[in-house]
Parts: structure tokens; sequence; C-alpha cells
């Protein structure tokens, strides 16, 4: 959520409740992180570190051994034992997952000290840390296929793209009314030579009532012409008595001329999770039982198939409409049970919404991005306004004593122009391909490391080769790589879109300036500040590059925060007043252990923004000492 548009609409009494907590307790900007993506804000706001202690620095992680790029947030591993049986590997347990995230979360310390917790998808909780409550884990959790949301598309269009970025295209050949094809789930993981997972289904179209009849798995559905399905479970069938479950909705685009249907990525089924998503682990089932199946995906949102054109703007926000419900009745469910402790829940409803539609608001506008047609220029305000009544109903339930706390871990901007860090290295000379090679290829494929200086991996992060860090750095730690520093700084500084004749990068941060801990050396070594309009290109950030520096962004994700972190912070609204000037994320946690009267962990880098006198007069929680 972003503290200008909100603040516009405020003054224009259009978020009546929001309004409220700003004229009875506090409404103001919350400092990010550096950078200001969400798993690193998030991890901050759980732990009240910086990220040299919680370990999380981008989505994306680079191995300095091997120079690959992994998720930075978890590790999902194979059983550690399997019986083998023939052809098959049945698995002796579930997966080994790994959380990555380091330090502690707040509801954490809250629980040793006997204080109760719900927490309902907070980003980075994947896997979930057994602690005094229960959990629900969000932004990170894969889908079935081990993705970070992988959708499906069934066409007879043969002439369309053949690949997708986010997904896949299966192309179908219709028999009169007729069409057979089978959906793609997760690798075999009890016989992996068979490969994938698949269900057969059939599809007969009536195409006069714009209708189809959709047969899978002994079941027979319905599909209405631009509707939404119902959850539809699925199971996988691997090898005699062992089955996966899954959860899709279908989504019926087009009957002709063209067949198109649209598949959501499969989510792990609440009900049967294949991995661990709560904790305890049957919170996830008990939740299912109690309101239906609801997405478990992280990023359940599918911008990714917006982006491809397999679904449209319309049908985006329906479907973003529809996973805040299923958060909503979630949450107050959750208000109902806990009479004494901690209820944290994240609505990501703002944050994709503001990722598509930001490029209509007039901020956008102001910031240089292409009008749109006027069809979608009051969408996002209308998010916001949803979730202003959602606010007003918590308020509704609350007591003199219950403190509310709404906030956002970073605001907006608009995304309009890629800045592809790897080919402006490239250019300087700081980034060396071999000598065959005219673009970096995926995942630097063909970088000559020998020769390269600096590399960059995410979403605005430069790391320096460095000798004894890096696999095959060349760089010396100290002056050289002080030096290396400063001229890419430098460089970088003002960088001027020359066709646009705006300014790309406002600057760029040293990341010794910001990450102090254990996990420091992990993150990047810059971190580029771009200016409003300007993002990390898509190809940069798993280390592609061509000789193109500066061009278009023409996908539908046009609205972005990885960017400079002082023009994108958060929201904080607050029932109570704050004691400080410029919050950040990172006194939220210290915030919530004072308010409950808990000393404040002396790692935590954060400081109690609201102080609770006891009877007697101090502070109800404090630091602890040494």
């Amino acid at each position: 959520m972003s503290p200008v548009l909100a603040d516009r609409m405020m003054r224009e009494g259009r978020l009546p409740n929001l309004s409220k907590l700003r004229d009875t307790g506090t409404f103001c900007s919350l400092r990010s992180t550096v950078p200001s993506a969400s798993p690193v804000a998030w991890s901050t706001f759980q732990t009240g570190t910086n990220p040299g202690k919680h370990n999380i620095f981008d989505f994306l992680r680079r191995n300095p051994r091997t120079y690959g790029i992994d998720l930075s947030s978890a590790v999902v591993r194979p059983p550690r034992r399997v019986l083998r049986l023939g052809k098959y590997r049945i698995p002796m347990g579930r997966p080994c997952v790994s959380l990555l995230r380091k330090s502690q979360p707040f509801w954490k310390v809250l629980g040793e000290h006997g204080i109760f917790s719900i927490v309902l998808r907070v980003p980075i909780t994947f896997p979930p840390e057994k602690f005094r409550g229960v959990i629900l884990s969000g932004m990170c959790v894969p889908d079935l296929r081990g993705s970070q949301g992988s959708f499906t598309c069934f066409t007879t269009d043969a002439l369309g793209d053949a690949e997708h970025t986010g997904g896949m295209r299966i192309v179908v050949v219709r028999d009169g009314d007729e069409i057979r094809s089978s959906l793609p789930g997760p690798p075999n993981a009890v016989n992996p030579s068979a490969g994938v997972l698949e269900a057969p289904l059939s599809i007969t179209l009536h195409e006069a009532a714009g209708t189809a009849v959709l047969r899978l798995g002994g079941q027979k559905l319905e599909l209405k012409l631009r509707t939404y399905s119902p959850w539809v479970r699925l199971r996988f069938h691997a090898a005699p008595g062992v089955n996966v479950s899954g959860i899709c909705r279908f989504y019926l685009s087009e009957i002709s001329p063209q067949f198109r249907l649209y598949v959501t990525p499969i989510n792990i089924d609440p009900d049967r999770p294949a991995l661990p998503i709560s904790h305890p682990f049957t919170y996830a089932s008990y939740l299912a039982k109690a309101f239906g199946p609801y997405a478990t995906l992280g990023l359940a949102e599918d911008t990714w198939a917006l982006n491809e054109h397999v679904i449209d703007h319309d049908a985006f926000i329906e479907q973003a409409y529809a996973l805040h419900e299923e958060r909503e009745t979630m949450f107050f469910d959750a208000l109902e049970k806990v009479d004494r402790g901690l209820v944290a829940c994240v609505f990501d409803i703002t944050d994709r919404a503001s990722h598509i539609f930001w490029r209509f608001t007039r901020e956008a506008e102001a910031a240089g991005a292409p009008p749109g047609d006027g069809t979608y220029d009051h969408t996002l305000e209308e998010v916001y306004e949803r979730v202003d009544e959602m606010i007003g109903h918590v308020r509704s339930k609350l007591r003199d004593d219950d403190v509310l706390i709404v906030m956002s871990d970073h605001g907006f901007g608009t995304f309009h122009r890629c800045v592809n860090l790897n080919a402006w290295l490239k250019a300087h000379g700081f980034l060396v391909l071999k000598d065959d090679a005219d673009t970096c290829g995926a995942y630097f494929a063909n970088v000559d490391w020998s020769r390269t200086r600096a590399y960059a991996v995410g979403l605005g992060g430069i790391f320096i080769n460095q000798a004894g860090r890096e696999a095959r750095g060349i760089v010396a730690e100290g002056e050289e790589k002080t030096a290396v520093k400063q001229a890419i700084a430098d460089g970088l500084t003002g960088l001027t879109d020359q066709e646009k004749g705006r300014t790309a990068i406002n600057r760029v941060l040293d990341g010794m300036e910001f990450y102090k801990g254990p996990y420091a050396d992990n993150g990047p070594d810059l971190i580029v500040g771009f200016a409003d309009g300007y993002r990390t290109s898509w190809d940069s950030v798993i280390g592609k590059c061509d000789s193109v520096v500066i061009e278009d962004n023409k996908k539908a994700w046009s609205g972005d925060h990885c960017v400079d972190p002082d023009i994108v912070p958060g929201v904080l609204f607050c029932n109570r007043r704050i004691n400080r000037d410029r919050p950040g994320i990172v006194d939220i946690a210290p915030t919530v252990l004072d308010l409950f009267g808990v000393p404040v962990p002396k790692y935590m880098d954060g400081e109690p923004l609201l102080r609770v006198e006891e009877q007697g007069g101090g502070p109800a929680g404090g630091r602890e000492e040494n």
C-alpha cells in the first residue's frame, strides 16, 4: 500500500476507516528495507533485524561457488530415506524443507513468554517454524510442481507463442465438440524415469450455450465462459497406493474461433499437504475443513498468466478478489478465537493489484507512464476502498485495550522502462563474455569469470567477483574491491535514459553501510536505487544480457517497488499514537513485544514505537539486559 495514494484518497473522503485511524491514532510513512523487496522487508518485519542478521537480501540468491541462482527463502530436498521396490523409490517420510531466513520471528519470542499467536500468510515463513501458536505460510510457498506459480493454458491456437515464462502452453486438437488432453502435475518422485505425473482430462464443448463440460479424475464439472470454476481437487497417481493431491481452478477464456482454457497453478492441497505449509501440520487441514479449499501458493494471484496474455485484466482482478475473500474469512475466524494474544495476517491484494494497475493512476502518469484508455483508471482505488471496508469491520470488533496496526512493507512506483544492469556492466568492461559469445545467456552461461569483475543478480543487487569468496573471483578484497565498487557506483549514479531524457538511477548504495551481522557477506556489494519509472530488466534478474541497456517494459506487471527505497516507503496506521519520527518496518517486531510486556531481545535493530505504561509507571517491556 502506498502512503501517497492512501493520503490522496483519504483527502478525497474515500477511505473513512483508515481516516479514523489517522485522526485518533497514527498515519505516517514506514521506512522499508534496502532493498525494498518483499522477502527482505517481511523478514525484517518478523525479526526486527537488518538483512545481515536474517540472511534474506532478495527473492533470489547467488551461489558464489557455482554462480548459480536459487530461491532465497527455502530449500526443498527429497526425503533422506527411500524404499526401493523394483522401478519404484518409495519415500520414507516427507521432503526435507529448510528455511534460509535466520534469526527469530517475534511471535516465537512471544510464545516463549506464554503468549499465543495466530499468524496468517506472512511472507518467508515456509517451512513454518514451531512456536506457541498456529501459522499458515505465505509468499514463497511453492505450487505442486515445485515452482513459484506455473499456470497451464490449453489452446487450439498452434500459431501462438510456443513458450511462456511463467507456465506452459499445451496445443490441443478439437475433434468436433470433443477435446482430450492431460494436465501435467509434479515430477514423479517415486519413478523418476517416468517424467511428470499427469491427470487425463476430456472436454465437451457446447458452443451455443457458451459452456463446456470438463471430465477429470472421475469428476464432472460444467465450465461457463469467462467464469472461474470452484477449486477442483486433483489426484496424481505415482505408484500403487501412492497419490499426490493438489487443487486448481479452471477459467474458460474462449470457445470459438479458438479454444482457450486457463488452469491456475496447481496449489498444494491444504487438506492433504504434500509439504509442510502450516504449524501445526493439521492447521492447514482445519482451515480447509472449516471453510473449504483455498489457495496455498505464496504468489497465488497469477500475474504471470496476465503478463503472457493467457488471462486478461478482468480475469486477474476477479481472481485477486476471490483470494482476498478467502483470507478475510481466515482472519476473522482467527479474531474470534484469540481472546488474549496476537493475530497477524498479510493481505496481498493491494500489492498484486498495484503491480498491475498502478500505471493507470494519476501518480504513475506524473512519473511518465503511458496513459491507458480509461478502463482501469479506478481499479486500484477500488481495491483500496475494499480494504478500507475490511478495516472498518476489524475496528468494530476492537475492545478498548486492543491495539490495531495496519502497515505495508513498501509503497509503489511505476515501472515502464527496464534497465539491464548486466548489459551496462558488460558495456563498461566489468562483465566480460567468452570470446565466441554475443550475449550472457541465461544464468551467466557465456560469462568469462576469469576476466569479470562484477555481475548483477536479482532485483538490483551487484556482486563483486571477489577472490576467495566467489569460486573464480579475481578482485582482491580491500582497496581493489573498494575501487571497483566506487567506479560502478560513479558510473550508474544519475544514469540517463537518453531516449526519454529522464534519470534512470538516483543512487547506488553500499551494502557494507546497511548490512551488519553474521550473514552480511551473503548480500550484494552494491544495491541500485532506481528512479520512479525504472527497474531492473526481466533478463538481468537471471543473469541475461545483450547490448541493450534500457528498453520499454512491455509486460502487464508495470508497477514496482524495487527502486530507491526512499521513494517507496510503506504505510503505518495505528489506533494509538507512536512516539518516534521516521518509523521503519524494523521497529514493528520490538513494538509488538513491548506491547505485551516482553523484553526486546538485544539483537533486534528496531525500537518500540509505542510505550505502554504499567500501573507503576514504567515501560512494560524494555530492552533485555546484557
